[in-house]
């Protein structure tokens, strides 16, 4: 029996951001200085909650027409392997089939090691005909 429940259409707090960003190692990586703007600003947003804990989420940011990338998958080490990260993926694609015009283009970036996890959801790497860029800014 799961301990946990998702939460769909839930924003994280500020706090639970940083927590859980800081729980996988992302701190160094993140500016929560902007964060909440950008939660505020996020197309949809699904929690999971272990009791009150927040234990894991994911997001879709974009103009919520036409673009739309997942952004933000993350469970706490601790509650990774349940099947907590695949719930999310699959609420995420719910809504995006729900509201994603065809045509749409969804994109995401994987961290190292979890192409595998997204290739399920068809995230393919389009190279050499596509190539993924971004900057960070300084």
């Amino acid at each position: 029996m799961k301990q946990y429940e998702l939460l769909p259409n839930t924003t994280p707090t500020l706090s639970e951001y940083v927590t859980l960003c800081s729980s996988v190692g992302w701190k160094e990586y993140m500016n929560f200085d902007f964060a909440e703007t950008s939660l505020a600003h996020s197309v949809y947003c699904v929690l999971v909650k272990d009791r009150k804990e927040v234990v894991g989420m994911g997001r879709i940011v974009g103009d919520g027409s036409i673009y739309f990338y997942i952004q933000d998958v993350v469970v706490r080490p601790d509650y990774q392997c349940k099947g907590i990260g695949k719930e999310i993926m699959d609420d995420l694609m719910r809504y995006i089939k729900e509201h994603a015009p065809s045509k749409a283009f969804v994109g995401l970036f994987a961290s190292e090691g979890k192409d595998s996890f997204y290739e399920k959801y068809d995230f393919k790497d389009y190279s050499p005909n596509m190539t993924g860029m971004f900057k960070v800014n300084p």
